[in-house]
């Protein structure tokens, strides 16, 4: 089993940044691919970006050239959000791939308004 904790969501003015962490514990030993995913109310979740094992890096249009996705080996999963719009607002959640099982955190909600 792998658990994962989500933290660094909050309220942020349009342009600002934030920087959410996922710190995974467990039989993290194996896991692969990790990823932030968000769902905004009403919506479907959707894929933010992912990270390999190997450090290979895949974002969604709309957050290229803001977001950055980053991990500290298995432990820790990092986005680092900038130049943030209201329609970024959404409850963000990490995932990570171990032996064909997809692990999910609880989620931080991030909230993009002034």
């Amino acid at each position: 089993q792998v658990r994962l904790v989500e933290s660094g969501g909050g309220l942020v003015q349009p342009g600002g940044s934030l920087r959410l962490s996922c710190a995974a514990s467990g039989m993290i030993f194996s896991i692969n691919t990790m990823g932030w995913y968000r769902q905004a109310p009403g919506k479907q979740r959707e894929l933010v970006a992912v990270i390999t094992g190997g450090g290979r890096t895949n974002y969604v249009d709309s957050v290229k050239g803001r977001f950055t996705i980053s991990r500290d080996n298995a432990k820790s999963l990092y986005l680092q959000m900038n130049t943030l719009k209201p329609e970024d607002t959404a409850a963000y959640y990490c995932s990570a791939d171990q032996y064909g099982m997809r692990y999910w955190g609880k989620g931080t909600l991030v909230t993009v308004s002034s």
